[in-house]
C-alpha cells in the first residue's frame, strides 16, 4: 500500500505556480486575480475560502473576499457576480456552496462568465469538459487526475467506480475518467443511493472513487485486493478526544480499507488539498487567456 500524499503533491505543485506567476512579475505581466464570494458565516466554508486565499498569497497571485450576510438577496448577489465578470483585473471567480435556501445556486453559477468560471461549474464548462474541448474543469476531479498522473497510475482498460453522482465530483469526474486521454481510458460504472448491489459493484473496482459524503461508508468488504482508492469526502465528525470537539473523516474507512489497496489517499492531507492546487492552476489559465479569449 502507498499513501497518495496530497500534501506532498500540493507543495510540489505551489512551487510550479510560485515560479510561473513570479516569471509572469518579472515580465512585467498580468498577476492572476481571484476572487472569492462568501455567503454566512458558517464555519466550513469560513475555513475553505481562507485557506483557497492564503494559498493564492503563497503562490504570489492576488486574491479578494467579497463577504455577505446570509439575508443578502438573490438579485444583491447576481448583481455582484455581475461586477466582477465586468472587471478585466479580476480573471477567476468562485462562489462557496452552500448557498442560503432562498437562493438558487444553478442561477448563480449560470451568471459567472464561463471564462471566469474557475470553479468549472458552468454548463458551459460542463459541456466542453464532456466533450473534451478546453474547459475549466472541477477543481476536485481535476486534482484527482493530477495526482494519478503524478503517481503514474495506469488507467486504460481499468474498471473505474465512482460512488456519488453530485455535479461537483461524481458526474464529472466518471467522464473525465472514460476519456479517450491519460488518466482516462477506463470502463466507468457512475453508482449513487438507488444502485442495487453497491457493495458487488465497488469489489469490481480497479480505481474506486469515493465522493458521497458518508463518513467511513466504504469499508473493507467492498474493496478488492489491490485497488486504487481515492476519497473524495470530507466531514466534520463528534470526536471529544480532540481538541476541536470533531475529528475529519473521509467517505472510506482508512484503517480496515487501507491494508487491501495498491494505493490509497488520506483524510486529510490527500484531495482536498489537490483541489485548492487545481483552482489556483485554473486561475493561472484564466489570467494567460489559455481556455477563452477576453477583451
Amino acid at each position: 500500500m502507498q499513501l497518495l500524499d496530497g500534501k506532498f503533491l500540493s507543495a510540489q505543485i505551489k512551487q510550479e505556480i510560485a515560479a510561473e506567476v513570479a516569471q509572469i512579475r518579472q515580465q512585467g505581466g498580468k498577476i492572476p486575480h481571484l476572487v472569492a464570494i462568501l455567503v454566512g458565516n458558517k464555519g466550513a466554508s469560513e475555513t475553505y475560502v481562507a485557506s483557497k486565499m492564503k494559498n493564492c498569497e503563497e503562490v504570489g497571485m492576488h486574491s479578494t473576499l467579497i463577504r455577505f450576510e446570509p439575508t443578502v438577496t438573490e438579485a444583491e448577489l447576481l448583481d455582484a457576480v455581475q461586477q466582477v465578470n465586468d472587471n478585466p483585473d479580476m480573471d477567476g471567480l468562485i462562489v462557496q456552496l452552500p448557498l442560503p435556501d432562498h437562493i438558487n445556486p444553478d442561477r448563480v453559477m449560470e451568471t459567472i462568465n464561463p471564462a471566469k468560471d474557475v470553479d468549472g461549474f458552468h454548463p458551459i464548462n460542463i459541456g466542453r469538459m464532456a466533450k473534451g474541448l478546453p474547459a475549466y474543469v472541477s477543481a476536485t476531479p481535476q486534482g484527482v487526475l493530477e495526482m494519478l498522473k503524478r503517481y503514474n497510475i495506469e488507467t486504460a482498460g481499468k474498471h473505474c467506480v465512482v460512488v456519488g453522482r453530485s455535479q461537483i465530483v461524481g458526474l464529472p469526474m466518471s467522464i473525465l475518467m472514460q476519456r479517450n486521454t491519460y488518466p482516462g481510458n477506463c470502463t466507468v460504472t457512475l453508482t449513487h443511493s438507488r444502485t442495487q448491489n453497491l457493495a458487488e459493484i465497488c469489489r469490481s473496482a480497479d480505481i474506486l472513487v469515493a465522493a458521497l459524503g458518508r463518513p467511513e461508508f466504504i469499508t473493507a468488504d467492498m474493496v478488492k485486493e489491490g485497488a486504487v482508492v481515492i476519497d473524495v469526502g470530507l466531514e466534520r465528525v463528534p470526536d471529544a478526544s480532540k481538541k476541536s470537539g470533531f475529528a475529519l473523516k473521509g467517505d472510506v474507512k482508512f484503517d480496515e480499507v487501507a491494508p487491501k489497496t495498491s494505493f490509497i489517499t488520506p483524510v486529510p492531507g490527500g484531495v482536498g488539498l489537490m483541489t485548492i492546487c487545481s483552482l489556483m492552476q485554473n486561475t493561472l489559465k484564466a489570467a494567460r487567456r489559455e481556455v477563452y479569449e477576453r477583451p
